[in-house]
C-alpha cells in the first residue's frame, strides 16, 4: 500500500494506465537567431492551437468557470512578455529556441515555487504545462492524449497537467494517482470539479505500479492498494457504495442552514481566488464568501497595478454572484513570497516579516486608495465586508480605516452610490493582534482569523520548512488559546468573528471551534457540506465544554484524542 494526499474524494477499482510523457533532453546549442525565431513562431502557433483543441474537448465535461484554466494557458501562450523573454534569450545569446524557452520557464517556475502561498506555488504547474507543450512542438515530440482512452483505468503519472485532466473522459478515467501535487494544484482542483477520485503526492507510485495491474484508489484515506485480494475488492466496493450514498445525502444539506442540535447558528462560507470561484461556493451551499484573495488580480496584471475599473468589475461580479450574501474581500496582501513582475520590492533580510500586506498599502496609499475606491463602488451591488490583512497594532488599523473613510467621503461627495452596510474588519494572523483583540474590536466591525500565518508566527516555524513542519499544529492548545482570545475579544465588543485559514475546514477542528464561539467558518467550497453535516449533528453546549477541556490540554495530540472521543 502506498500513501498520498486525498485530493478529490472517492473510490476507484480498475487497471493501471501509466501516463509517460515524452522525455526532453534540452541542450544549449549555438544557433542562427533568425532561424530559431522562425521555429519559435511556428511552435507558439501550434501550442495555441493545441490548447484551443483541448479546451474544446474539456468544454464537454467542465463548467465555464473551470475552463478558465485553459484561458489562463492561452493567455500565457499568447503573452508577448513571455514570448519576448524567450526571443531576447535567442537573439542576445544566439542559442536554440528550446534552450531559451527552458531557461525562461525555469526562472519563472523557480519564482512561483518559492512562494509561501500554496495556491501560488500551484501556478508553477501552469508555466510547466505551457512550456512543456511549447518545447515538444519545438523538438517534434508527441504528447499522449488521454481523450483516446477506451477502457476503465486508474491513471498513474508523475503529475497531471491541466491539459491532461481537461482531456479526461469520465466514462473511462475512473481516477488518478500522481507522485507530485497538493490539494490546491490544478490537477486536484479539476479532479474535484470532474468528481474523479484523486490521490496526489504519492511517492513511488510510478515505480511500484505497472500497466495492466489492478489497483484500488482509496481517495478518501489517500491510499493506493496494488493487486488487491478478492476480499479487499469487496471491501472497497462496499466503501464506494457507502461514499456515493453519503455524497447524495450531503446534497440534501445544500439549502439548509448550519445549526447545531440545540439551535446555535453559524455561517459556512467559501474562500475564493477569482470571480470564477463564486459558482462553486453557491453549488456547495455556501452562505457567503469569507475570503476573496484580491492579490491574484494584481499578480495576473501584466504591466502595472490593475486600475480602478478592472478591480471594480471583479468585485462587482463577486458581489452580484453571491446574491446579497456577505462577501469578505481582503485588501491587497502582497510582499513576502508574493511578488509582482512590474514592481520591485526593496531587498529585506526577512521579507515575510517586512513590508507586506497592510504595511505595503500604508506606504503606498496611492495604490491602496485605488483599491478602496473600487471596493466602495462595488459595495452598492451586495453585502460587502472589507478586511485589512496583517494588522499588528491598533494604530495600523485606525490608519487604514482613516484612508477608507476618506475615500468613502470623496465618492459620496462625487455622487457615486456606495453601500450603506459595508463592514470594515481586521484579519488576525499576528499573535500581537490576537492578544490585543479586545482593544482592536473597539474599532473593527469584525475579525477573521488567518490561521496559516497565525500558527507560523506563533510557533516561529516556517511551514514550508520540512524539518520544522511538525510545529504546524492547529490543534495545539497555545493556538486554541489565541483563537479563544480573538473570539472573546470580538464578542466582548458585540462584533462577530470568522476564520479563513485552513483550520476552518478541518473536520477535527470544527467541534472545538464551534465550542469556542466562532461565528463564521470559511473554507474551500468542496468542504462546506461535510462541515455542515458535522455541525448540524453536535450540541453547541456540549462543544463549549469540549473547548474548555481542549484549551486546558498540554499537547495537540491530547486535543485530537479528546475531540475523537467526544464526537465518535
Amino acid at each position: 500500500m502506498l500513501k498520498g494526499i486525498a485530493a478529490s474524494q472517492g473510490i476507484a477499482i480498475a487497471k493501471v494506465y501509466k501516463l509517460v510523457s515524452p522525455t526532453l533532453d534540452i541542450q544549449k546549442k549555438d544557433a542562427v537567431a533568425e532561424e530559431e525565431l522562425a521555429k519559435l513562431d511556428a511552435a507558439f502557433k501550434k501550442t495555441v492551437s493545441d490548447i484551443e483543441k483541448i479546451k474544446e474537448v474539456a468544454s464537454k465535461s467542465l463548467k465555464e468557470e473551470e475552463l478558465a484554466i485553459f484561458d489562463a494557458h492561452l493567455m500565457m501562450a499568447n503573452d508577448p512578455e513571455f514570448r519576448g523573454m524567450i526571443e531576447a534569450e535567442i537573439t542576445n545569446n544566439n542559442v536554440n529556441a528550446e534552450y531559451a524557452a527552458d531557461s525562461v520557464s525555469t526562472m519563472m517556475v523557480s519564482m512561483f515555487e518559492s512562494m509561501d502561498d500554496e495556491y501560488m506555488r500551484g501556478r508553477a504547474a501552469d508555466i510547466r504545462d505551457v512550456t512543456f507543450r511549447l518545447e515538444c512542438n519545438l523538438t517534434g515530440k508527441v504528447i499522449p492524449n488521454l481523450a483516446t482512452l477506451d477502457e476503465p483505468v486508474v491513471i498513474v503519472a508523475k503529475d497531471l497537467t491541466p491539459s491532461d485532466t481537461g482531456s479526461l473522459n469520465k466514462e473511462f478515467a475512473k481516477g488518478f494517482a500522481t507522485e507530485l501535487g497538493g490539494r490546491t494544484s490544478h490537477s486536484a482542483i479539476m479532479a474535484r470539479s470532474l468528481e474523479i477520485p484523486a490521490v496526489v503526492g504519492c511517492k513511488g507510485v510510478l515505480d511500484e505500479l505497472n500497466n495492466g495491474d489492478t489497483v484500488v484508489l482509496d481517495a478518501i484515506n489517500g491510499e493506493v492498494i496494488l493487486n488487491p485480494s478478492e476480499e479487499e475488492v469487496a471491501k472497497y466496493t462496499k466503501m464506494a457504495e457507502d461514499y456515493a450514498a453519503e455524497k447524495a445525502a450531503l446534497q440534501a444539506l445544500k439549502d439548509q442552514k448550519t445549526v447545531s442540535t440545540d439551535g446555535h447558528k453559524v455561517l459556512l462560507v467559501g474562500n475564493i481566488g477569482s470571480p470564477a470561484d463564486v459558482a462553486g461556493v453557491n453549488e456547495n451551499g455556501g452562505e457567503g464568501v469569507g475570503l476573496f484573495r484580491t492579490e491574484f488580480l494584481y499578480m495576473k496584471s501584466e504591466n502595472d497595478f490593475p486600475n480602478e475599473e478592472t478591480q471594480f468589475a471583479a468585485y462587482k461580479e463577486v458581489l452580484e454572484g453571491m446574491n446579497g450574501k456577505p462577501v469578505v474581500i481582503r485588501t491587497l496582501d502582497i510582499g513576502g513570497d508574493k511578488k509582482l513582475n512590474y514592481y520591485q520590492f526593496p531587498e529585506e533580510m526577512n521579507p515575510f516579516l517586512g513590508v507586506r500586506a497592510v504595511r505595503f498599502c500604508l506606504m503606498r496609499k496611492d495604490i491602496f486608495r485605488t483599491q478602496l475606491r473600487a471596493l466602495l463602488r462595488a459595495s452598492a451591488y451586495g453585502h460587502l465586508c472589507i478586511m485589512f490583512p496583517m494588522i499588528a497594532t491598533v494604530g495600523e488599523f485606525k490608519e487604514a480605516k482613516q484612508v477608507y473613510d476618506e475615500e468613502r467621503a470623496k465618492l459620496i461627495a462625487e455622487g457615486v452610490a456606495v453601500g450603506e452596510d459595508v463592514e470594515v474588519g481586521c484579519m488576525i494572523e499576528i499573535p500581537a493582534a490576537a492578544v490585543l483583540a479586545d482593544q482592536l474590536a473597539k474599532y473593527a466591525d469584525f475579525f477573521s482569523i488567518g490561521t496559516n500565518d497565525l500558527i507560523q508566527y506563533s510557533m516561529a516555524a516556517d511551514r514550508m520548512s520540512e524539518p520544522v513542519s511538525y510545529l504546524y499544529q492547529p490543534m495545539n492548545p497555545s493556538i486554541l488559546r489565541l483563537v479563544k482570545m480573538t473570539i472573546d475579544g470580538a464578542h466582548k465588543n458585540g462584533k462577530w468573528c470568522g476564520m479563513c485559514g485552513e483550520m476552518a475546514g478541518d473536520e477535527l477542528a470544527a467541534p472545538v471551534l464551534l465550542g469556542l464561539g466562532l461565528d463564521e467558518f470559511s473554507m474551500s467550497a468542496t468542504s462546506i457540506l461535510k462541515a455542515r453535516k458535522i455541525i448540524n449533528n453536535i450540541s453547541y453546549e456540549d462543544m463549549k465544554k469540549l473547548a474548555e477541556e481542549a484549551v486546558a490540554c498540554d499537547t495537540a495530540e491530547e486535543v485530537t484524542e479528546l475531540v475523537k472521543k467526544a464526537v465518535a
